[in-house]
Order: C-alpha cells, then sequence, then structure tokens
C-alpha cells in the first residue's frame, strides 16, 4: 500500500485532471485576447457555427459586388470625361456648319486642318484607358479600339474618305455623301478604323457588364463603334454617331479650298451638318444612360453595403469575443492555475506518517 495520500486515495490525479482543465481554459481565454475570435475554428463555435458558416460566404459575395460595382462606376467616371469632350467636338462643328459655305477659300481649309485634329483627338479619346483597360473597347478591353490612334490620317478610313471627297467635283454631292457614308460604316479590314473585335455588326458586341448580386449584371461603359441605348436616325447616318462624327470629321478634313466652287460643295457640307446634328443628339441620349445607370449603381453599392453591415453584426455576436469579459477571465483563469500547482506541489510532501501518532 502506498504512503501518499494522493496515491491512496486519488487526490494527486484529481488535482492534476482539474489543473489540465484549468491550463485549457486558459489556452483558449488567452487565444481569444490575442485574435479578438471566440474560435479560430468552426467547431469552437459549437452552436453557433451553423451562423458562422451561413454569413460568411454570404459576406464574401457582398464585398465582390461592391468591389464590382467600385471598378465599374470609376469605369464610367473615365468613359463620361472622354464623352464630355467629345461630346464638345461634335457640337463645335455642328455649330460650324452653317457659316462653312459662306467662308472664303483659305478659311475652308483652316476649317478642313481643325477638323483633321479633331479627328486625331477623338481616336486618342477613343482609346481612353482605366487602369489599363480600353473603356471603349467593349468586352476586348486588353486591345486599343481604333488601333491607328492620332495616325489615324494614315489609316485606310480617312485615306479612302479623303479620295471620294477628292472626286467631289466628279461625282457630285450625293455620290460621295454616299461613298463616305459606305466607308463610315464598313467594317471590312483596312477600312474600319476599329479593332476587329468592334469591327463586327453591333448585334455581336457588347460593352463590360457589371454582376451587382446573385444572378443580376448591369451593362456598364460605351462602344467606340456602336450606339448602346440611343438610336441614330436621319438620312445621313451609319447608326452609330461615333463613326458618324468620325465620318464628318473626316469629310471636313479633307474638303480643300479649290473646291468651293464645285456645285456638290455646299450639298456635301450640308449632309454632313445634318449628320453632326443627329450625332450630338444621339450621343446625349447615350452619355444620359450611362450617367443614370452610374447613379444606379452607386445607390446599389449603398445598399450592399449596408446589408454587409448588419450581417457583420450578427456575425461579430456569433465569433467576436467580448475583450472586456475575456481579461477578465483571463486574470482569474491565471490565478487558479496558480493556485492549482500549489495545491499539486503541496500534496505531493503529504504522507500517512504525517499523522499517524508517535
Amino acid at each position: 500500500m502506498s504512503t501518499t495520500i494522493g496515491s491512496g486515495y486519488g487526490i494527486l490525479p484529481t488535482l492534476i485532471a482539474e489543473s489540465t482543465n484549468v491550463h485549457q481554459q486558459l489556452d483558449t481565454l488567452t487565444q481569444q485576447v490575442s485574435t479578438g475570435l471566440v474560435s479560430q475554428t468552426y467547431a469552437g463555435l459549437g452552436s453557433q457555427a451553423s451562423v458562422s458558416l451561413d454569413l460568411n460566404p454570404q459576406l464574401t459575395s457582398l464585398q465582390t459586388y461592391q468591389n464590382n460595382i467600385g471598378q465599374a462606376t470609376g469605369s464610367m467616371q473615365v468613359t463620361q470625361t472622354a464623352m464630355t469632350q467629345i461630346q464638345q467636338i461634335a457640337a463645335t462643328f455642328a455649330g460650324d456648319i452653317p457659316a462653312l459655305n459662306g467662308l472664303n477659300a483659305s478659311e475652308v481649309d483652316s476649317i478642313a486642318a481643325q477638323a483633321n485634329a479633331a479627328l486625331q483627338q477623338v481616336a486618342d479619346l477613343l482609346n481612353t484607358q482605366d487602369a489599363g483597360s480600353y473603356v471603349f473597347a467593349g468586352q476586348d478591353t486588353a486591345n486599343a479600339p481604333v488601333p491607328s490612334g492620332d495616325a489615324i490620317l494614315s489609316s485606310g478610313f480617312y485615306t479612302q474618305i479623303n479620295a471620294a471627297v477628292s472626286a467631289l467635283s466628279t461625282n457630285g454631292a450625293s455620290a460621295t455623301a454616299t461613298a463616305t457614308l459606305a466607308i463610315a460604316g464598313s467594317n471590312a479590314t483596312g477600312t474600319s478604323p476599329f479593332s476587329s473585335y468592334l469591327s463586327q455588326p453591333a448585334a455581336a458586341i457588347s460593352a463590360p457588364v457589371v454582376q451587382t448580386g446573385e444572378g443580376g449584371t448591369v451593362k456598364t461603359g460605351l462602344l467606340a463603334s456602336a450606339n448602346s441605348a440611343a438610336v441614330s436616325s436621319g438620312t445621313s447616318t451609319t447608326g452609330s454617331y461615333m463613326r458618324d462624327l468620325m465620318r464628318a470629321l473626316a469629310t471636313l478634313g479633307s474638303l480643300s479650298s479649290s473646291q468651293i466652287n464645285d456645285p456638290g460643295f455646299a450639298g456635301l457640307v450640308q449632309d454632313t451638318g445634318s449628320s453632326l446634328n443627329g450625332v450630338v443628339s444621339a450621343m446625349a441620349v447615350d452619355v444620359g444612360v450611362l450617367g443614370n445607370t452610374q447613379a444606379n449603381l452607386t445607390t446599389t453599392k449603398t445598399q450592399l453595403s449596408n446589408t454587409s453591415t448588419a450581417l457583420s453584426g450578427q456575425l461579430s455576436s456569433v465569433q467576436d469575443v467580448d475583450l472586456a469579459s475575456a481579461l477578465s477571465k483571463l486574470t482569474s483563469t491565471q490565478t487558479q492555475l496558480q493556485a492549482s500547482y500549489r495545491l499539486i506541489t503541496g500534496e505531493s510532501s503529504l504522507s500517512l506518517v504525517n499523522f499517524i501518532p508517535a
């Protein structure tokens, strides 16, 4: 028979077991205070694990949607800025058209030079990027919408229109306008000023879309070669206000002072002015729709943020520890563990010999 109380009556194993339990509690509390979490595993949440399992994926999705919208609205703002400049160019030349027939020869050459410079500027603006993505490129954001850029005066698009306008005195206004309209509306390689992706029928290309929720997407951005919501009307349109604008600028840029007295000069100028007026009207529609979409997305992002905040509160009540309470428990548990160690140390010195009378 053992002579120690611990061995004989099971006190020591009990004290050790209790000490181990207290030590485990101390470890848990130390981890909670360090991480701020009730547990770093779902198992440690017990019956509340299902809440965490349900809410965490929802919060991740909500954050993804908010990030998507943030990127989209940022890109849309860049698009709006570029469109403002393009609109100003279109409006300026549309306003100049009525006076063009009354100009003298030298002023025609001046307008032509301005139109060529404006065409180069429009090409550059259509190649605007946001965070490395071309905002007017549709789904093909990695490639420039207008590959020639400001070298567009050397492109097949411009040289073909220039050739058509140069034959004005022979072909007349109607035939010249028809020729330039066909060139501007063409998707043929070597004629279209646009990328291969954008040089397709309008139905085959699309602006970027942003996912705003489960199964919900919104079309964002504008296309360099095709309208989005706007409908270009009139007898002198390709159906795309941007193609029409580039055609008008290329046409004006191809005019020369030597043509001012040609019988077809006034008719071609009138056709160009009519087309430009249609450009200004159609462009305003798409810009307005883009602005409304941007505003709606901002509202959606706010709603998603509010939902995220509410769900985060629910998740916090399950996952996050009450630090004040945890610190208080940590201190008391440390004290309890120290007392447990003292009992174990003291118990080892107890023996029946100490209690048997001499």
